[in-house]
């Protein structure tokens, strides 16, 4: 069942990274976490899936970010579209500035 998770996670991270790029974002590091909640009953399915988005970069646009974020999962993840009939997925966002000379994360 973590292969569901793991392709819920890959599909939108696919997605948001390279809406990012067309958006041209400087993103330096991008992460997805994933989890779900799982009915008690046999066949014991996804119910919900959170999927949190964690970018490092220089000057991202939380709206840029915000937006790519919503097309992958409202148009563009087809493995979210597969399980959003029988699950809710939900989504987070973290953004952490990145010094631009150095590449390390600004203080603050």
């Amino acid at each position: 069942m973590e292969m569901l998770l793991i392709s819920v996670a890959a599909c939108t991270a696919a997605d948001v990274a390279s809406i990012m790029e067309k958006k041209r974002q400087d993103v330096r590091e991008y992460l997805v976490e994933v989890t779900g909640t799982r009915a008690e009953e046999h066949p014991r399915k996804f119910t919900a899936f959170h999927v949190h988005h964690i970018v490092r970069g220089h000057n991202v646009s939380e709206q840029a970010l915000a937006h790519a974020i919503e097309l992958s999962d409202a148009k563009y993840c087809s493995v979210a579209a597969t399980v959003r009939p029988t699950a809710t997925i939900t989504t987070s966002y973290e953004i952490h500035e990145v010094d631009d000379a150095t590449g390390a994360i600004a203080a603050g």
